[in-house]
Formats: C-alpha cells, structure tokens, sequence
C-alpha cells in the first residue's frame, strides 16, 4: 500500500523586497475575504489569485497549496494577537491587579477586532494538529507574559499561575468569539469591553491572596482586600 504524500504547510519563501512584500498582503486580504464568502471547504487558490490581482504561479511561488496559504494567514494573525497580549503584560509590571486586568483586557479586545473580518473567517479554519499546535504554541506565550505581570501585583499574590491564566485566557477567548459570531455591533463591542473587564477581574480577585511580603504596609493593605 502506498504512503499519502505528505502536505506542506510551510510558505515556499518568506517576501523580503517591498514588491514581494505587497504581493504576499494582497493574497492574504484576498484569502480573507473569499473566506468569508465561501468558506474554507470552497475556497481554492485560484479564487484567492484572481481576488488578489496575481497569477496562480505567482501565489505558489509563495505558498504550495492551500492549506500552506491558510496556515501562514492564521499563523501571521495569530502572532499579531499574541505580540499584543505579551506588550500590554510587559507595561504593567508592578501594578495593582485591577490596572494589570483593564489593560490586558483592552489589548485583546483590540487585537482580536482591530480586523474582525480576519479573527471571524479564521475561526471556521482552526482545525487539525498543525493548527491547534500553533494556538497552543501563541496561548502559553501570552499565558506565560500574563503569569509573569501577575507575578509582580502589588496589592495580590496567585498559588499556581499557570492554571489562573489558562483559565483567564480560555474564558476570555471564549467571550470574544461569541461576540464575533453574534455579529459583534457597535454596542455589544462597547459591552464587551466593560463586562470582560468585570468578568477577568472578578474572577482574578476571587482566587487570589493578599501580598503579605511587604511588611506594614502589606498587612494594612491586605486588611482592606
């Protein structure tokens, strides 16, 4: 019996002049859009070339096939979102956890609706070991980050992080694609970023202890937790 040849889901080059450049974000737009209008089961890349302006040989000259093209587009928004989370981490070292919560959360918020188009047309092309790998890969670096600045809160202390910001992330994923499935207007995006705030921070604050390491003025804040 003969072996299925295996399929790649590497770019066959990585553009590096400015032309090149606009090229690959011309097929990206375009891969975006015949998503949406047709799914991923219909969408071949002759549709995404002649949505782009190019010529089939121009797309393969980049991407082998489809599911090469698909990954790189989920792959190249999914590392957008995660440079987002990691950042907006980073800028809130030390500070009291409700200040760490509405940061974060508004980072997400604009990450993942910045394009709402592409977060929405990716969900549907989220399947298979590649893909779930390459969320994983993007969620524990956000995690990690979002461990890190807890780490650090002034006014609270966590006893198993990982599990707190795995828990923080799923929920937090979970709220934004039932927004962007429900059509996510203008007010529900308004709600959304107050609410998950709320919900974040609620749910930080209830498993969390008082910083009791830093003598008095711990003690005193801890008394008012």
């Amino acid at each position: 019996m003969g072996s299925h040849p295996q399929v790649s889901f590497e770019p066959r080059k990585t553009p590096v002049q400015a032309r090149s450049t606009v090229t690959v974000e011309a097929i990206f737009e375009a891969t975006i859009q015949v998503l949406l209008e047709v799914g991923p089961d219909r969408l071949t890349t002759t549709r995404v070339a002649e949505r782009a302006g190019v010529s089939v040989g121009t797309l393969y000259q980049y991407f082998p096939n489809k599911q090469s093209l698909l990954f790189s587009v989920m792959e190249q928004h999914l590392t957008h979102v995660g440079d987002a989370m990691v950042q907006a981490c980073q800028r809130n070292h030390g500070q009291r956890v409700a200040t760490m919560v509405e940061s974060v959360v508004q980072a997400f918020v604009d990450a993942k609706l910045k394009r709402s188009d592409i977060s929405t047309a990716l969900y549907a092309t989220t399947t298979g070991r590649k893909a779930t790998a390459l969320m994983s890969k993007v969620g524990k670096r956000s995690q990690a980050a979002c461990a890190a600045m807890l780490a650090t809160a002034s006014d609270a202390q966590f006893s198993d992080l990982t599990f707190t910001t795995f828990i923080l992330f799923s929920a937090m994923g979970g709220v934004i694609r039932a927004v962007l499935e429900a059509g996510a207007s203008p007010n529900m995006v308004s709600l959304l970023r107050k609410q998950l705030v709320l919900l974040s921070r609620s749910y930080l604050m209830s498993v969390a202890e008082p910083r009791r390491s830093r003598g008095l003025r711990s003690a005193r804040s801890a008394a008012s937790f």
